[in-house]
């Protein structure tokens, strides 16, 4: 039987990212994923439906989140569901969570620790399978000897 595990969420971060190193040496980092869904009620009224979704990102996806993003930052996340079980007091517990392999940041650069105040353009960042490429500065008007005519 065919099977295919494949997840793909956009939601804003419930809080800021930590981020942590393993015995290995290779970054981890866990994020709290809010993804909002609308629906009508039997009333007809339009109800926000909430889910807190765990993500984890390894490697250098890791990093960038932790750099570049903040509690409210917009997020595309691509991964695969994964349940991890354990028991604690003879108890069995488990907790179903997505492993993120693919990121996509979503909106301006509103916080981080390469924000920077004013109007300039928003940006779109992508961080997947250990690389990270940022949009270039812009300048709102081309020099005055580059103009055309």
């Amino acid at each position: 039987m065919a099977s295919y595990n494949r997840v793909v969420l956009v939601g804003n971060l419930t809080k800021d990212p930590e981020l942590r190193y393993i015995s290995s040496g290779t970054a981890v980092t866990e994020l709290g994923l809010a993804v909002n869904d609308r629906k009508k009620s039997s009333s007809g009224e339009w109800v926000e439906d909430t889910q807190f979704i765990d993500v984890t990102l390894w490697g250098r996806t890791a990093e960038v989140a932790s750099e570049y993003l903040g509690k409210g930052s917009s997020l595309l996340i691509e991964g695969r569901l994964k349940l991890d079980r354990w028991e604690k007091d003879d108890k069995k517990y488990s907790k179903l969570r997505v492993v993120g392999e693919k990121m996509q940041m979503l909106g301006g650069r509103s916080g981080g620790a390469t924000s920077s105040s004013g109007g300039g353009p928003s940006s779109s960042t992508t961080a997947s399978a250990g690389v990270a490429d940022t949009a270039p500065a812009i300048d709102s008007e081309p020099p005055p000897d580059d103009i055309p005519f």
